[in-house]
This record gives C-alpha cells, sequence and structure tokens, in this order.
C-alpha cells in the first residue's frame, strides 16, 4: 500500500508537491514542539533570527518531504531532467577526467536527493546511508535511491569497508556528511559557534592524498520549476585547523549561500547515546 501511494503521489506535478510540502512544513512546524524549538535555536545559532528567514526555512523543510515521491519513484531520466542548471561541477567532471577518486558531501541542504541521481549520470557512485528507524521505509528508500550507476551501501562497519575500497579502486564516493554519528565514531567540533559531535569519516577521507572531495547541493527553483545543481570544492585547511572543523567550516560556508533550505529542525547538537558530552 505504501509502494502504491507513493508511486501515485509522483504523478503530482513538482509546482505542487512544493506547494502542498509548504503547507506541511507549517504543520508539523505547528504540531511539533522539539521540532520548533531545534529550528529556532539552530538558526539562531546561525545568526539567522528574522521572520521572513525562519518562514522561509519552515516551508523548505516541507517541501523536502513532499518531492520525495517524485525523486524515488518517477523515471530516472525525468528526474534528472529537473536538473535546470548547474553550478561549479566542471572541476569536479575534469578531476574525473584526470582520473583521481571523488568524495563528494552532499549535507542536508536543499534537495539532497537529486544531487547522487545527476552526479549518476556522469560517473559510477558509492553512495553511504542510514538505514531509516521505521523498517517498512527502507525497501521504499532503497527502490526510489537505488538507480543506474549508484551503489547504496549501509552505515555499518561492511558498508565503511566496501566504501572505502571503492575509494582506493579509483572511485566517487558519497554521503551526508553532517548527520549526527553514533558513539565512538565522531568528536566533538564546533558547528556555527557551538560544539557539535561531528563524524570522523568525513575528516579521515578528506585527508587521503591524491582524490578531489568536493560539496554539493541541489537548490530548489521556485514555483517548481527544478533544481540548479552546485559543487564547491572542499577548501584548504587554516593553520592548525583539524580535518572535522575544516569540514565543518566548509559546510558553513556552503549551507550560507542559501540558508532557506537547510534542514535547520535536524537535532545536529545532540549528544548521541553512550558518548562523552561535549562539557563532561
Amino acid at each position: 500500500m505504501s509502494r502504491f501511494l507513493m508511486r501515485l503521489a509522483a504523478r503530482i506535478p513538482l509546482r505542487i508537491a512544493h506547494a502542498l510540502g509548504s503547507i506541511l512544513g507549517w504543520a508539523i512546524y505547528a504540531l511539533s514542539p522539539a521540532y520548533r524549538r531545534h529550528l529556532r535555536e539552530n538558526m539562531a545559532l546561525a545568526g539567522y533570527r528574522d521572520a521572513r528567514m525562519r518562514r522561509a526555512a519552515i516551508a523548505e523543510s516541507g517541501k523536502m518531504l513532499a518531492e520525495l515521491p517524485a525523486l524515488w519513484f518517477r523515471p530516472h531520466a525525468e528526474v534528472v531532467a529537473l536538473v535546470r542548471g548547474l553550478d561549479g561541477v566542471e572541476e569536479a567532471w575534469a578531476a574525473r577526467e584526470r582520473g583521481e577518486p571523488l568524495l563528494f558531501l552532499a549535507p542536508h541542504l536543499g534537495c539532497f536527493e537529486i544531487t547522487s541521481q545527476y552526479t549518476a549520470t556522469r560517473v559510477p557512485l558509492t553512495v553511504l546511508f542510514r538505514p531509516p528507524k521505521s523498517g517498512w521505509l527502507e525497501p521504499l528508500m532503497r527502490e526510489g535511491r537505488e538507480r543506474p550507476n549508484i551503489r547504496m551501501l549501509r552505515a555499518d562497519y561492511p558498508g565503511l569497508r566496501r566504501l572505502v575500497a571503492a575509494l582506493r579502486r579509483g572511485e566517487a564516493i558519497g554521503f551526508l556528511p553532517d548527520q549526527v554519528p553514533g558513539e565512538g565514531e565522531g568528536e566533538w567540533v564546533e558547528f556555527f559557534g557551538k560544539p557539535a559531535y561531528t563524524m570522523t569519516l568525513a575528516a579521515r577521507l578528506v585527508e587521503r592524498p591524491r582524490q578531489s572531495c568536493f560539496l554539493a547541493y541541489a537548490r530548489r527553483l521556485p514555483r517548481g520549476e527544478g533544481y540548479v545543481f552546485s559543487m564547491r570544492r572542499l577548501p584548504p585547511a587554516l593553520p592548525g585547523e583539524g580535518a572535522a572543523r575544516r569540514v565543518n567550516r566548509a559546510l558553513e560556508a556552503l549551507i550560507r549561500e542559501c540558508p532557506e533550505q537547510y534542514l535547520w529542525s535536524y537535532n545536529r547538537y545532540k549528544t548521541p547515546k553512550g558518548a562523552r558530552r561535549a562539557d563532561a
């Protein structure tokens, strides 16, 4: 039944899906005190306190949910065709032509679901994912994301080994770098001025030699017109800067390009079960 409903929803024009998503975003904001608190607090930490930006972020978070059926269950060619513009991607394709392994970091910014699908039209891509808490959703997620040239790996020990092996073979890999990792998989690093438990996986991988690392996101266009796909090369480290802070600093700069489309409601500053608190 869930698959049928998702496929039915996929037929809704993106313009209408995004309009409905804006309503959904406000409904969640009104009904969930925790969601509301995280969104407001996280935006304030980053310096976004004005009501106009907050209203835009609430609507965009709902669009992120409403667009999923189309991105997962429309034909792959139709999804890729929703990318209406490109920004900064040439450097990544040139690195690939030189035979360099590629590491793509795609945070919860804009339509991160379409970044892997578009990238896979240029290069085979191995993507790391964390299984959803609701078991019924994983088969739908796999069906929607396992498109041509995309291989998905669970974020567990075997999956991580296969991910690193793909990079060693000179292939392209990608994952969300701003997810809160589990106990023992992260370190406390500043993110918008506050310590956040940050995955060490991205920090370790960006320091590997002879590879190119890019941050990627797809900005939603108004009225459901599609997306603009952007890439930014990871900037060099500052003097004395650790790799994890380097990644977080790059993410901060990327988010400031399109702050209304970041998922501010994500509980980025939580302490994972079993992990020591930042102030301990």
